[in-house]
């Protein structure tokens, strides 16, 4: 084609020379007729062959185009779903790493409980932060399983018990609040509810199995976004689970994930049917601390309180949902020093997810945004419109509860609302003072 090229442009040259006809050299020109006419069909062609040329030439640029944008979208492609993974927290159990049981357990115990602390246990104001190193928390936790005669009456394995709250903890984030400590916090009043108000003279040894075992696990791998974002962000979790409780089915699946490996499953010596009962009963308490349900099931236990039947076991279901979630958002129920502290791992929690939430264009919670809450705003109206109703209706069924967890309630809902009433007063000054500085501002001006 090249060739061609050439040869064409030669040929236009030469027909190209002036020259002129003269009469006499008509006779010999007309021989050069045929000659004239290949050349102009060379012409033809050579035109026929750049336009050919200016195509392909053409479409070279655009599938180089094409190329282009297709390793952009490449590009695209992979930087969406690494955005989607740090989004989704996609790593949820990555490669099950986290499943795997530690075997280096020692049978003996590394720290021996005092009767004090034992004694301390078995109270709602129990001091969490006064022990912080997770060893500790360990055999607090064994000390309530053997307690409770749990390990004694289903023939738990004490080793396997110490492999799977290891497990367990190796499976809780390090998250401002939804953390390991999060879990000790609610096992331990749990027991303490147990204990205050006489539970194993109510209930089977099968429910405090159960009660016990789902407090532990009910908030394994929390990523630290609740439902709310998960939903709105349309997480791999919501979609999962349909936007139906993501997070709280995500606990229940790692829980028994964990119970599925032989060195972690405390239930090995339970027959089938047994385990289903703990299984179809955990799972139940687990979902039930989905805080989307508070309304639904506080108003089905109200329904049963007044005529409560221990033999009926809808009514004991109910109450266990009940006794859960009483457990989850008790930190309340603390002294002063000991809740508050969590309100601040809380607020860094919430305000950690109104950040990306913003950051993404999504709806932000009013109560999560840190430009519109405060300690007191964020407390407040909880305490008093969920707390105290959900554990005054608890407490018509068990009076002892009154001194220990009701009364502190009221307590913390009256210092926070004085609380408020000084922030109140300190802003009302603070606008006073800045309207003065302004109208001083503007004086100053005019006389200018």
């Amino acid at each position: 084609l090249f060739a061609l090229l050439l040869f064409t442009k030669s040929q236009m040259q030469i027909l190209s020379l002036p020259f002129f006809i003269s009469p006499s050299l008509s006779l010999s020109l007309s021989h050069l007729s045929p000659s004239v006419h290949r050349a102009f069909k060379i012409n033809e062609l050579k035109t026929e062959v750049t336009n050919r040329l200016a195509m392909l030439e053409k479409r070279v640029e655009l599938e180089g185009m094409k190329v282009v944008e297709i390793e952009k979208c490449h590009n695209d492609i992979k930087k969406l779903r690494e955005e989607m993974a740090s989004r989704n927290n996609s790593n949820f159990l990555e490669d099950n790493k986290k499943l795997t049981p530690r075997r280096d357990v020692p049978s003996y115990p590394k720290y021996m409980l005092s009767q004090q602390t034992i004694d301390a246990l078995k109270k709602p104001g129990f001091d969490v932060w006064l022990w912080e190193p997770n060893e500790v928390r360990f055999i607090c936790l064994e000390h309530m399983y053997h307690d409770l005669g749990l390990v004694k009456d289903f023939n738990i394995n004490p080793i396997t018990l110490k492999r799977w709250l290891l497990c367990i903890h190796d499976n809780y984030r390090n998250n401002p609040f939804h953390n390991f400590r999060h879990c000790f916090c609610v096992t331990q009043m749990m027991y303490s509810m147990i204990c205050l108000c006489s539970l194993q003279e109510k209930f089977t040894q099968l429910d405090i199995l159960i009660l016990m075992t789902a407090a532990v696990c009910h908030d394994l791998d929390h990523p630290g976004f609740n439902n709310t974002y998960q939903i709105n962000a349309r997480t791999e979790l919501a979609v999962r689970y349909n936007d139906i409780s993501p997070l709280e089915n995500h606990h229940c699946a790692v829980a028994f994930q964990i119970f599925s490996q032989p060195d972690c499953n405390i239930f090995s010596n339970f027959d089938p049917e047994a385990f289903k009962q703990i299984r179809q009963g955990t799972i139940t308490l687990i979902l039930a601390t989905d805080m989307a349900r508070h309304g639904e099931i506080l108003d089905s236990f109200k329904q049963k309180v007044d005529n409560f039947d221990y033999a009926d076991e809808e009514h004991i279901t109910c109450l266990k949902m009940v006794l859960i979630k009483c457990c989850d958002i008790s930190n309340e129920v603390r002294p002063m020093e000991v809740a508050e502290p969590w309100v601040d791992c809380l607020l860094e929690e919430y305000f950690m997810q109104s950040d990306r939430e913003k950051a993404e264009g999504l709806p932000v919670a009013p109560f999560m945004d840190r430009e519109k809450v405060t300690k007191p705003t964020a407390q407040i109206g909880f305490i008093k419109f969920v707390l105290i109703p959900m554990f005054e209706t608890v407490l018509k069924l068990f009076p002892q509860i009154e001194e220990a967890m009701v009364q502190p309630l009221r307590e913390s809902r009256d210092r926070y609302e004085e609380l408020k009433q000084i922030d109140d007063a300190m802003n009302e000054v603070g606008g006073f003072v800045q309207k003065k500085k302004s109208e001083n501002l503007t004086m100053g001006g005019k006389k200018k």
